[in-house]
């Protein structure tokens, strides 16, 4: 069994427009351990993923429908006690803007320390103990002083980190970040990615990464998954995924990343792009999701809507035409 399983999650807002399918019968598996990155752009329904799993989505107007199994236990059917235990003890979260999901006017230690006396029933000064612990571990320099300091006092780098040390101080199963290293400078980001790796390494929890940067996903992951308009296009380890992409939305992903070396030729190579618009998630949409903005696209694909298939050893695709290998037996 999966540390984590997710099966025909579907999340929708109701808007004065219509209903909004943000998240469309996605699946998938997080093992203990792994690394599995969810990749996509902007509004193809990463985040709303993520919170679905941490049942963060206001209801009204969300409604969240499927299955979210941890460790064998129905996220979804249990009480809101029930659930804000699991929060941050079994499952954490590192937000995406740590300058807001930081509180302004509470000083860093106490932050991490009332995490760890909510979820842990230690005293105070066990906790503050703590908090030092977890602030040296993600590499803050002097954490005893830092422990006394507010957000605005820190760099962007130093407030993700403290938000890292939040979400590890209770030794979760799952780390679930998304766009941790957004709004960072290129050096930080290493800094960033580089730590959770490590940290990864000393607690051995599994890691959910959502991001819409390759070059994170080749970094980090071992396995990825591809969304689209609320839906699963493509899922694969990550080098075979990088080696040979299936679905023609993950060629475009793959297409528009600039190449290192690329223009020592004299000549400056343009980046693809991927043509069109995202489709309008508050229709019904038939067949293929990317169809309209696929340059392979057919009558078939406009009509019938493909299912994810086999494609070769754990690779899988939604695509009428994606290459199939024959897998033995």
């Amino acid at each position: 069994m999966a540390l984590l399983e997710v099966r025909n999650l579907q999340v929708h807002f109701r808007t004065p427009d219509g209903i909004n399918r943000a998240v469309d019968g996605v699946s998938f598996d997080v093992e203990a351990g792994q690394t599995l990155a969810i990749v996509g752009e902007s509004g193809c329904g990463k985040s709303v993923t993520a919170m679905s799993i941490l049942r963060l989505v206001p209801e009204p107007p969300g409604k969240i429908a499927g299955s979210i199994t941890f460790q064998g236990r129905d996220l979804l059917g249990l009480t809101d006690a029930q659930m804000r235990k699991i929060r941050g003890d079994d499952i954490a979260m590192v937000f995406q803007e740590p300058m807001t999901s930081l509180n302004p006017v509470l000083t860093v230690g106490r932050q991490i320390a009332e995490t760890i006396r909510l979820h842990q029933g230690l005293d105070r000064k066990t906790a503050d103990k703590r908090a030092v612990e977890m602030l040296s571990l993600v590499g803050i320099p002097e954490p005893a002083r830092r422990m006394r300091e507010y957000p605005h006092q820190l760099s962007g780098g130093m407030r993700q980190r403290v938000m890292i040390a939040i979400a590890l101080a209770c030794s979760p199963k799952l780390l679930i970040a998304d766009e941790p290293t957004t709004a960072l400078d290129v050096t930080i980001q290493a800094q960033i990615l580089e730590l959770m790796q490590d940290l990864k390494r000393r607690v051995g929890a599994a890691i959910m990464m959502i991001t819409h940067d390759l070059g994170v996903v080749a970094e980090v992951a071992e396995h990825v998954i591809v969304m689209y308009a609320g839906r699963v296009v493509e899922e694969a380890p990550v080098r075979q995924l990088f080696a040979r992409p299936r679905h023609p939305y993950t060629c475009g992903l793959l297409g528009a990343v600039p190449k290192l070396g690329s223009s020592l030729d004299g000549e400056t190579a343009r980046l693809s792009e991927i043509p069109g618009m995202v489709p309008n998630l508050k229709q019904r949409l038939s067949g293929c999701v990317f169809a309209e903005r696929c340059a392979s696209a057919t009558d078939l694909c406009r009509t019938v809507a493909p299912a994810l298939e086999v494609k070769a050893l754990r690779h899988i695709a939604a695509c009428h035409y994606a290459d199939k290998e024959e897998i033995a037996a």
